[in-house]
């Protein structure tokens, strides 16, 4: 019996207490400055003074959103999702993770500073030409994109077009299951579908929202000349609210968080940082 998936289930089970008391204050009040935004209780911990720059930093990107169709913007599950995740992280592996995330925007010069950026709802999303510049040259250098959060037809076609102005000469192709990106630290069996907590309506329910769309996930990858991976598209699954609503149902917390959204956010965060 492989036993990695035990062991994350009872780390993450035997530090549920800690999550239960993490304060959901970013949504009271999304029009502050995404900066004046404390931890909340989500603990702090120190980094290693030796490697200062030498340590993981959770990327979260600001886009502007078309004024159409449904789906959120750039601040969905924000703060809540980018500390928790950080935090479990530093908590299951062995990186150097900074406790504190941040936002860029993709035409910030301190992208390439960092080798992982996230995107999520991207299903309105709309890059200006010298963001679709930035991002191309960020991931052909090197940089690994994760877009989460999007579900059905519609809003994938959104996408897709959006990343056809990046790449006009690539194709998002889907990444099987045997792909080391679902293997390398935690094996997954499935590839998992994450509802967001509004959606899920317990043990044995179904996992995807609205139509008949979205009910298979779909896990797509851009990929350089070599073969890595620079785009990883996870549509028709939320990881991103597994991370944020951790707290919120100890139900939720052992189906969608510690089964599926941490494992695989560990596994694809190391995947971007070896390859």
């Amino acid at each position: 019996m492989n036993r990695k998936p035990m062991i994350i289930a009872g780390l993450l089970l035997a530090i549920a207490v800690t999550s239960l008391a993490m304060a959901q204050r970013w949504r009271r009040d999304r029009n502050r400055d995404w900066q004046s935004a404390g931890r909340g209780d989500v603990p702090d911990w120190e980094t290693n003074a030796d490697f200062p720059n030498d340590m993981f930093t959770f990327v979260r990107i600001k886009y502007q959103s078309a004024g159409w169709g449904r789906g959120g913007g750039w601040d969905t599950d924000f703060r809540d999702s980018d500390l928790n995740f950080s935090l479990r992280l530093h908590q299951l592996t062995s990186l150097n993770v900074n406790p504190e995330p941040i936002v860029l925007e993709l035409t910030d010069p301190r992208l390439f500073d960092y080798p992982w950026i996230y995107i999520i709802e991207p299903g309105r999303l709309m890059f200006t030409q010298p963001e679709v510049v930035a991002l191309r040259r960020y991931l052909d250098n090197g940089g690994f994109l994760m877009i989460d959060d999007f579900w059905g037809d519609e809003e994938w076609q959104n996408l897709y077009y959006q990343m056809k102005r990046v790449f006009p000469d690539r194709e998002p192709e889907d990444v099987p299951l045997s792909h080391e990106i679902f293997q390398c630290v935690y094996p997954l069996k499935i590839k998992p579908q994450v509802p967001s907590i509004g959606a899920w309506g317990g043990r044995g329910s179904r996992t995807w929202e609205r139509g008949p769309d979205t009910q298979t996930p779909n896990y797509r990858s851009i990929t350089d000349d070599a073969g890595r991976i620079m785009v990883f598209i996870c549509h028709n699954t939320d990881l991103g609210d597994g991370w944020e609503r951790e707290a919120e149902s100890p139900d939720y917390f052992e189906e969608m968080s510690v089964k599926y959204a941490y494992p695989l956010g560990i596994n694809i965060v190391t995947y971007a940082m070896t390859h």
